[in-house]
């Protein structure tokens, strides 16, 4: 992302927090929650949307009213709380081939970059803020990306406030607008040899058909890994 009279690089700037029209429940979560670990923490405690009644784009408020998200409601909701507290409101967006995207909140913190994120997928969670640049932290999902069908092929890391009075924190109804921008947004390439892909595709269908549930423990780089959720810390 250039930099911009506006917006500094990504993580750089630290300006006062906009004024938030929050409800007690709201404001009790943003007291509490002040930092990266604790937020991460708040959203594994949560089920995930599943989208059961359609399709939902929550925004934070939306979130804590049903008390579930999927990874774009999660990361809307990381970057609300975090902004209160400092943090510039970014997300990073995945590319997949298989059209099936991801979407984390990212923030800089003293040793490096890190991540927050809800999934259905084990290792596509938050990392810990140690990566030198965006870059290598998009670099870390790339073996856990690959499923059945996914791999990544291109990220890209927007500043929310580019949305201008667009009501991405609090607004009632669903946010269409904000997956709108991230589709359009340019995305940087990830290339990867087809070969890697394709042994790690076999690994994958052969724990699935082995075991009926999705693998995190072969993953390597598992000690950046930010902590799982419950469910599936019970699964080797």
């Amino acid at each position: 992302m250039r930099a911009s009279k506006r917006f500094p690089l990504p993580g750089t700037d630290r300006a006062a927090p906009p004024a938030l029209a929050l409800t007690p429940k709201e404001r009790a979560l943003v007291a509490r929650l002040r930092t990266p670990s604790a937020v991460q923490a708040w959203l594994n405690a949560m089920p995930y949307n599943d989208e059961v009644g359609g399709e939902t784009q929550r925004s934070f408020r939306g979130v804590v009213r049903t008390g579930r998200a999927h990874c774009l409601e999660a990361a809307l909701s990381a970057a609300t709380i975090l902004e209160q507290h400092g943090y510039p409101p970014l997300v990073l967006s995945f590319e997949s081939i298989d059209l099936l995207d991801h979407v984390l909140y990212v923030y800089r913190g003293p040793e490096g970059w890190g991540s927050i994120a809800r999934s259905r997928d084990p290792g596509l969670h938050g990392r810990k803020p140690v990566f030198a640049t965006p870059r290598a932290l998009a670099l870390s999902y790339v073996e856990a990306y690959v499923d059945f069908t996914g791999r990544i092929r291109a990220y890209g890391v927007a500043d929310l406030r580019t949305l201008g009075t667009y009501d991405w924190r609090l607004a009632s109804g669903n946010v269409w607008k904000v997956e709108r921008m991230l589709i359009d947004y340019p995305h940087r390439p990830i290339t990867s040899s087809d070969a890697r892909i394709n042994r790690l595709r076999a690994r994958y269908h052969h724990f699935r058909e082995r075991h009926g549930y999705k693998p995190w423990r072969y993953y390597r780089g598992r000690d950046r890994w930010t902590p799982l959720p419950p469910e599936y810390r019970r699964r080797g």
